[in-house]
């Protein structure tokens, strides 16, 4: 499955890394949701990313926009990485891959000639009705965050 622009996102319930359970039906009413799947922690591209997203966090918040990470790792490996960076926002744990399948970002990926499944960078805006209205994939992480901030200013005018 795919899930496309325009779509109804799908709902999903995931431990957070505090082990709390976290559903998008949590957030039906936000303004929007930055839903962004990324591939592993503590890794050059995906630190990244994050930290873009924690430094631009008041600005999401001050636009009624609510952060969530996604990824197969683990709650101890999300609280280190939370921790290290000083995150604000939750990342979500993913572990059988569930959740990146139905979003249709779990693929087969190729480094070093070598072959093997894992997540293709995305990010989902998801807006107060739960519809997906923005989506970036296979995401470059230099000038990405901006860019999502400026199209969430852009949708709110």
């Amino acid at each position: 499955m795919t899930v496309l622009e325009g779509q109804q996102a799908p709902n999903f319930t995931l431990k957070n890394e505090q082990g709390e359970l976290v559903s998008l039906a949590d957030y039906i009413g936000k303004k929007s949701v930055v839903l962004y799947f990324y591939s592993k922690d503590m890794t050059p591209g995906c630190t990244t990313e994050a930290c873009d997203f924690r430094d631009s966090h008041s600005d999401f918040s001050d636009l009624n926009t609510v952060i969530l990470g996604v990824s197969p790792d683990d709650e101890k490996r999300h609280e280190k990485f939370i921790e290290k960076h000083g995150l604000p926002f939750s990342l979500l744990v993913d572990e059988n891959h569930a959740v990146a399948e139905t979003y249709g970002v779990w693929k087969l990926k190729k480094m070093y000639g070598r072959e093997y499944m894992g997540i293709e960078r995305t990010t989902f805006i998801i807006d107060e009705n739960g519809v997906v209205i923005k989506e970036w994939r296979k995401v470059r992480v230099k000038g990405h965050i901006e860019e999502v901030l400026t199209y969430i200013r852009e949708k709110g005018k």
